[in-house]
């Protein structure tokens, strides 16, 4: 009984907090791009047996669209999503497969909304040939509002060898020797070849559950990034968490190595 009048005056306070956090934000510091860690799903549904989601994966996947309109409220341009890493690839066959379905249908559910352009990242001929054709179809359909990366069979390290490899191959295209490919390899040249190319590199990084590492999330991308880690399983994650990492990330000082 507690628990629920507990329950209840949260429900009535919360959106006052909210209304107090977004006056006292400073818009114009909004980062133009934010990477999100989608972490906790299985131990949400551990401490939620009675949801009927073992793996927990349904509920986070139902979280991403509520998130977006955040991010479009908030003037965030870019969004980098990461559903699948490459060491998920280690867990049961069936998860797997339940995963993969899963992220088919929520890449479907956002392409149908219409409201941003779907992009996917990532090493997608690790994926099954239905999924890989769906996510290699996604065109742009609009130049304005925000763009979504969806990080699926993603790995940094991957990322890395990715862009080396087709910086590479560019060269060796435009007949150019080993040694010329040296001399010409720079970040500039490398970042060409990434799966974010042409995008703005991430300001701010938010990883959910409570864990306090990227695992490898946008290694080339975050070296000046902001990390923002939230407590609260993916699933759980509130408006009012996106909002207080907004509200951490204005109140840095920025350095850039300085």
């Amino acid at each position: 009984m507690y628990a629920a009048i507990r329950k209840f005056i949260k429900s009535l306070l919360y959106p006052l907090y909210e209304w107090r956090i977004v006056r006292d934000l400073d818009f114009s510091k909004t980062p133009h791009h934010v990477g999100v860690i989608l972490d906790g799903n299985r131990r949400w549904a551990k401490a939620n047996p009675n949801q009927g989601d073992p793996n927990g994966h349904k509920a986070g996947a139902s979280k991403i669209i509520e998130f977006l309109g955040w991010c479009d409220d908030a003037d965030v341009r870019v969004v980098t999503l990461w559903l699948l890493s490459t060491d998920n690839f280690k867990r049961s066959a069936s998860e797997i497969d339940e995963l993969l379905q899963i992220i088919g249908d929520t890449v479907d559910e956002l392409a149908a909304t219409g409201r941003w352009n779907i992009k996917a990242v990532g090493a997608l001929d690790l994926l099954p040939e239905w999924l890989s054709q769906k996510l290699n179809s996604l065109k742009p359909i609009r130049d304005d509002g925000v763009e979504v990366n969806v990080a699926i069979s993603y790995g940094g390290r991957r990322e890395i060898v990715d862009a080396v490899k087709s910086y590479l191959s560019e060269e060796e295209k435009s007949g150019h020797s080993l040694d010329q490919a040296k001399a010409n390899l720079s970040t500039e040249e490398i970042s060409k070849f990434l799966y974010t190319a042409g995008q703005p590199d991430p300001e701010l990084l938010i990883r959910t559950s409570g864990e306090q590492r990227l695992g490898g999330f946008m290694l080339w991308q975050s070296a000046s990034s902001e990390f923002y880690f939230c407590e609260a399983y993916w699933p759980d994650f509130r408006r009012v968490d996106f909002l207080r990492a907004l509200r951490a990330y204005s109140l840095r000082q920025r350095r850039f190595g300085s």
